[in-house]
């Protein structure tokens, strides 16, 4: 049997970026001499990728960016962001046994994100999980990027692996989405970014912590 798939979102998923994502949004809409933004607004702003998040930071502050401005604040964003890498991002509870569970059962793990692959790399490598994951792909690694199924199973395909054994986990409408867009069964979590109750989203199942994401979870969203 081919060994089933794992396939993380990575902001509010896999890590909790938050800080270091509101210190280099900030830094980057400073830039314009805008008021910076807060904990509380990521759930608005994070999600979708680097370019919506810092246009939906300026409306936030009354401005509307440009393509040309907008590419320009990109390139700002990225050059802080990366350079603080891994800053205070940090695995969630549990995550880490979790993986180690799943990977001593058989699984493969992935991680399908909306941010830019070059900085998922980055920070991955930086906490010193890369070799943990079979493939790792952003949202600017295929012409598409979640919620369009073509992400996932662009990810599931790089990881060698196949849909019918593959389970995404992630926080956010755009998780769910890809997922129920894929074809495949989805985990979500409540502790990320999401700026509704998860349980609203439909995914096949919720956890509150990764202790509870098991082999034997696994195998019973596989086998529904």
């Amino acid at each position: 049997m081919t060994a089933s798939l794992i396939v993380f979102d990575l902001d509010g998923t896999l890590i909790d970026t938050a800080a270091d994502l509101v210190a280099s949004l900030n830094h980057t809409i400073g830039v314009e001499g805008l008021e910076p933004v807060g904990f509380g607004d990521l759930t608005y702003l994070v999600g979708h990728g680097g370019q919506v998040m810092i246009r939906r930071a300026f409306e936030l502050r009354g401005r509307t960016l440009s393509e040309p401005d907008l590419a320009r604040m990109l390139g700002v964003f990225v050059e802080h962001y990366a350079a603080g890498m891994p800053g205070l991002s940090a695995p969630y509870p549990g995550l880490v046994e979790a993986m180690d569970r799943l990977s001593a059962g058989g699984h493969r793990l992935a991680v399908c994100t909306n941010k830019l692959e070059m900085l998922a790399k980055r920070l991955i490598q930086g906490l010193g999980m890369t070799t943990r994951f079979a493939a790792i792909t952003g949202g600017d690694t295929f012409a598409v990027r979640k919620p369009d199924a073509g992400h996932l199973l662009g990810t599931v395909r790089l990881a060698g692996a196949d849909p019918a054994r593959t389970v995404m986990i992630g926080d956010s409408r755009n998780d769910m989405l890809v997922a129920r867009n894929a074809g495949v069964p989805s985990i979500a979590v409540p502790f990320g970014y999401s700026d509704v109750p998860v349980e609203s989203l439909e995914p096949s199942h919720v956890i509150a912590h990764f202790d509870e994401l098991t082999p034997d979870l696994v195998a019973g969203l596989l086998a529904r």
